[in-house]
């Protein structure tokens, strides 16, 4: 995990946060693959569609990805930290934390899911800027420049920590009251349309793409959303012929007779003409008459 984790804090240095955090889906998926080869997890018809939507949404996501604008130097991320846009942008989401967690967390926290899961996905949008700046800062040590000596490397990296900490507080405890097959696919939407928002303010990524790669983009996120939500939300829901609409049914039912009735018909066809008892009388009686003809 720890080295998954560090492939995926290098993505967000050298892609748009609006191509790697979606694609995150794809653990999902293999966790889902992996545990029924291994754990001899049952994967269901819902299951293995909802993996094939999640690579299929995934690859139309990295053919229209956005291309962010360009920064490569700690000074330029401190010029887009600065924007008026992303500045009001983080102030709505503190305050909206601050008031899901001491207002709405009290009274609703235990019976609405979105609670819980809303901070989470909040404060994990500020949390992906971080690991932005953080793997620019780290580019830029390996390259040689004095990056130590800059204090907004130091910040990025204690908000960092606050942001997860505060992150994996609040997902615990909604995976402690609710069933994970619910709040995976809630979390999972929530947080990356979080971040999306927030690298589409902060890093301008949608600015210069065309309606093409809009629609595109947004219908491969929908369609990994669609993924996962079979794979989560029907994981345990056998999949029978009783599921199955009227009308499937029906037809089902005269296929099912078509085959008897052609079953039948084969089977009369390769019978013998004469049972064995027929066959026994018969060769007795050919033996009594070549006995009395000798």
């Amino acid at each position: 995990m720890g080295v998954g984790e560090a492939a995926n804090f290098a993505a967000y240095a050298f892609a748009p946060a609006t191509l790697v955090t979606p694609l995150g889906a794809l653990s999902v998926l293999v966790s889902a693959v992996l545990s029924s080869i291994f754990l001899n997890e049952q994967l269901n018809v819902h299951g293995k569609i909802g993996c094939i939507l999640s690579v299929l949404g995934s690859t139309v996501m990295v053919i229209h990805a956005p291309q962010e604008e360009e920064v490569s130097s700690l000074e330029s991320m401190a010029e887009k930290l600065k924007d008026p846009g992303f500045i009001v942008f983080a102030v709505c989401i503190l305050v909206s934390s601050l008031l899901l967690i001491f207002v709405a967390g009290p009274r609703y926290g235990q019976s609405n899911v979105l609670v819980y899961v809303l901070v989470c996905s909040a404060i994990g949008s500020l949390s992906v800027s971080c690991v932005k700046g953080l793997g620019i800062a780290l580019k830029e040590l390996f390259s040689g420049k004095p990056v130590l000596k800059e204090p907004l490397g130091w910040v990025l990296l204690v908000c960092l920590v606050i942001c997860i900490s505060v992150q994996i507080n609040y997902l615990n405890k909604a995976l402690d009251i609710f069933n994970t097959s619910v709040v995976t696919p809630i979390y999972y939407v929530l947080f990356t349309t979080a971040v999306m928002m927030c690298s589409a303010i902060l890093f301008k990524e949608w600015q210069h793409m065309v309606l093409d790669n809009i629609i595109g983009t947004i219908s491969g996120f929908l369609t990994i959303v669609s993924g996962i939500f079979l794979l989560h939300a029907f994981r345990d829901m056998p999949f029978t012929p009783d599921l199955l609409p009227l009308f499937l049914q029906q037809g089902r039912a005269e296929l099912q007779a078509t085959w008897r009735s052609a079953d039948r018909h084969q089977s009369c066809q390769h019978q013998p003409l004469l049972s064995s008892e027929d066959k026994g009388s018969q060769s007795t009686e050919e033996e009594e008459e070549e006995g009395g003809s000798m």
